[in-house]
């Protein structure tokens, strides 16, 4: 996947990994850990930390591993076919401590008989932890794919879970 637009990109510590962040002047176009599936490879961007956009996401991210119900507000440009910005619009009303389940997902985009095309629009989620596609479980609450790695998933939902008041 080629992301158009971009204008800098950073690499960024976390508890559970380096990340890669990219912006376009619109927004936070990808944060994706090392290794991550269908992490797009070398982004046609210069390396900027100082970029407005990155510098808000850093600061965000840093809140949110200091309390993981803390809010992010830095501007997004997701950029996917129209069902999957659906599909990651719906992710972004998934609360902290929260799951949903990948049919209920399909069920609040308004295509309940697509799980599976869900699944696949939740794996190629380009904002990782912001875009909380962890939070998405299977119908038995199973833990099931995360492009990140399963580790990572349950890491981030346990740590949710145990911030929350």
């Amino acid at each position: 996947m080629q992301i158009a637009g971009l204008v800098a990109q950073a690499r960024f510590d976390s508890p559970l990994g380096p990340l890669t962040a990219a912006a376009t002047e619109k927004g936070l176009a990808g944060l994706w850990f090392d290794g991550q599936a269908h992490h797009p490879g070398p982004l046609a961007a210069p390396g900027n930390p100082q970029h407005p956009m990155l510098v808000r996401a850093q600061r965000e991210l840093t809140a949110y591993w200091k309390s993981a119900d803390a809010s992010f507000n830095v501007p997004l440009d997701l950029q996917g076919t129209d069902f999957q910005r659906r599909v990651w619009r719906a992710l972004l009303k998934i609360k902290p401590g929260s799951t949903n389940s990948y049919a209920y997902i399909a069920a609040r985009t308004g295509s309940a008989a697509a799980v599976r095309a869900v699944g696949g629009a939740i794996g190629r989620n380009p904002v990782s932890i912001i875009v909380p596609c962890h939070r998405v479980l299977g119908s038995t609450g199973a833990l099931t794919g995360y492009a990140g790695g399963l580790d990572r998933k349950q890491a981030l939902l346990a740590r949710e879970a145990a911030l929350l008041p």
